[in-house]
């Protein structure tokens, strides 16, 4: 018994010492000042990613996209691709919200200019 609380307890403090180092150097990276700005963008992301499924679903059904008249693999390209969309925009948005905008912008950014839509944000 004394050995597996040992051994949990060592396991518990390695996790966190992981786990803190990994916030520093996120912290370094996307240059943030304090760590609950760090935890406020973690939320952020963590909320987007449920909320653009939750808002998706709904658009889908209503434009008629369904298992039953399309064949799975468009069915579900669809499906991730409005997803993908709606990620986009409530990213920002949510962001916003939480006092995280520039933040989210910058990445947003970076992103979309990753996939090739760099055009869309040159003046």
């Amino acid at each position: 018994m004394i050995i597996v609380l040992s051994a949990s307890v060592i396991f518990f403090f390695v996790l966190l010492k992981l786990i803190l180092k990994i916030f520093d150097r996120l912290q370094k990276k996307w240059k943030v000042k304090y760590r609950w700005e760090l935890i406020t963008i973690f939320f952020v992301f963590a909320i987007t990613g449920s909320s653009s499924v939750f808002i998706g679903k709904p658009i889908i059904k209503f434009a008629g996209i369904t298992q039953d008249n399309l064949p799975p693999t468009l069915y579900w390209f669809l499906y991730i691709l409005i997803g993908f969309v709606f990620y986009q925009l409530l990213l920002v948005a949510i962001g916003w919200i939480f006092g995280q905008y520039q933040f989210f912008w910058d990445f947003e950014k970076k992103m979309l200019s990753r996939m090739g839509l760099k055009r869309l944000f040159s003046k």
